[in-house]
């Protein structure tokens, strides 16, 4: 029996060449302002137009800045990158949900909340995070300018297949853990680049009972493992999240959907080639220590000492804590914070909104902690307000920003200072990633929210939420 992946692969397959690539059709292509310009001019360049321009969407999200939307752009780099992608655009036919229009937002946000991005499909962007659409059951994956060019032209992608691996979650999570959570866990174990070559399926009772909004999380940082990209098979959760959104099928057709989503799973008897178990009462909120986001640790734990590390690993793992400022065999609880923020495709949707509302309902922000709190989308923010969060939030000292990528990478205004630490819901931790000389520490909503309260790294489980938050009896605090 065919794996989940093997039935949306093998479903899509134009040609396979021999001793070669495969030519894969593509459902769907999303753009951005970053890694499109070359595509289009090589359009330009061959007199070629877009094959499909019906099955490609774009908008702008990694230069947008969170405020003052409605002026001119000041950063002229951004502004350039920006009023390009809208004029191919125009010139090409393509679909464009510009800056400050109710659709605009982060791709990876989206295209999932409008149903954009459905089950069953094939799904490429020029960004690596777009294997957080697999959280709907498709198989996504980030490809690079040249293949943005190819897909426009041709609606296919020329592309080696990846083995398959399966990896299950089981038991339950505990409190005050969320999906990203569990991401980092699975980073901290299989390490960056251990799912290297693999397209990875998320299954067991944990994945099964996550929000969707969790799911994305969880896809969102599959490539962080090295992995082509993670998906999860579709199911009810899935249905109920998809049903009535803009795009997504509507009545007979929907049924229709529906009859075939229904088949989209792994066989009983599927065989993987690699296939890893792990238990969900064994993840507890967690936080990085180092550069890369698999250099993570319990909240509770203490970073690995030298002599706990691999020799080979030992020089990059003294040079990454020199660069955070930590040293070995140190506990991170309590450790003094400059920056918070929470956004990104990663986590910038209303769940994660809702968990960090929870924390912060109540109390204040730490006077010298400067936070970012940035909605994924602009259907998020609307969300934000009707549910009153935005009025939580402010009067605990926070404010809402305006949609974009944000903090997540240093290629708008918000970036982190050098020497500063930012606790962050975005999903790298590269030296200089959210700013020259920055110092980020990845985590979820629920610590990010406590660290901006406490000023200090804090273990959420230890600040009971609200009686009356926004997320009590709603899916996803705990995901």
């Amino acid at each position: 029996m065919n794996t989940l992946f093997d039935k949306i692969w093998d479903k899509h397959v134009v040609q396979i060449v021999e001793d070669g690539p495969t030519q894969l059709y593509i459902d769907r292509l999303y753009c951005h302002e970053v890694t499109s310009p070359q595509a289009f001019d090589g359009l330009r360049a061959r007199g070629l137009k877009c094959f499909r321009p019906q099955q490609i969407y774009c908008m702008p999200d990694h230069n947008t800045p969170t405020h003052d939307q409605d002026k001119p752009i000041e950063d002229l780099v951004s502004k350039k990158q920006v009023d390009t992608l809208a004029k191919n655009c125009a010139e090409f036919g393509l679909t464009h949900y510009g800056m400050f229009s109710k659709d605009n937002g982060i791709i990876h946000v989206v295209g999932p909340e409008k149903g954009l991005s459905l089950p069953g499909m094939t799904i490429v962007c020029g960004d690596s995070h777009t294997s957080t659409h697999g959280a709907v059951g498709a198989v996504a994956f980030g490809i690079g300018t040249s293949e943005v060019e190819m897909v426009m032209a041709s609606q296919c992608i020329l592309q080696q297949k990846p083995k398959s691996m399966r990896i299950n979650i089981n038991g339950k999570l505990g409190k005050g853990v969320m999906a990203k959570d569990v991401a980092l866990y699975l980073m901290s174990q299989l390490t960056t680049s251990g799912a290297t070559g693999y397209f990875v399926e998320y299954a067991g009772d944990v994945v099964r009972e996550m929000s969707m909004e969790g799911r994305l999380t969880l896809c969102n940082l599959s490539i962080e493992m090295g992995a082509r990209g993670g998906f999860v098979a579709p199911d009810e959760n899935t249905f109920t999240y998809l049903k009535g959104k803009p795009y997504a099928p509507k009545g007979e057709e929907w049924e229709r959907a529906v009859s075939y989503w229904k088949t989209l799973k792994s066989g009983d008897d599927a065989v993987f080639d690699k296939e890893i178990t792990f238990n969900g009462e064994d993840i507890e909120p967690r936080v990085t220590y180092g550069t890369n986001p698999g250099m993570g640790i319990g909240i509770t734990e203490h970073i690995p000492t030298i002599d706990t590390i691999d020799e080979t690993s030992r020089v990059s793992f003294k040079k990454s804590l020199q660069y955070m400022g930590f040293e070995p065999g140190e506990q991170l609880i309590g450790k003094p914070i400059d920056y918070v923020f929470l956004g990104a495709c990663t986590n910038g949707r209303i769940e994660d909104f809702r968990a960090f509302a929870s924390i912060v309902k109540g109390r204040r922000k730490a006077d010298h902690v400067i936070a970012w709190l940035v909605p994924g989308s602009w259907a998020v923010d609307r969300q934000i307000r009707e549910e009153g969060i935005d009025k939580i939030v402010e009067t605990a000292g926070f404010e809402i920003r305006q949609p974009g990528c944000s903090a997540c990478l240093a290629m708008n205004d918000d970036k982190i200072p050098a020497g500063k630490y930012c606790v962050s819901t975005s999903n790298r931790n590269f030296e200089g990633r959210q700013g020259p000389g920055s110092r980020t520490i990845l985590a979820s909503p629920l610590v990010a929210a406590a660290a901006a309260v406490t000023g200090v790294i804090t273990d959420p489980r230890d600040m009971e939420a609200s009686s009356d938050s926004p997320t009590r009896g709603r899916e996803g605090v705990k995901e």
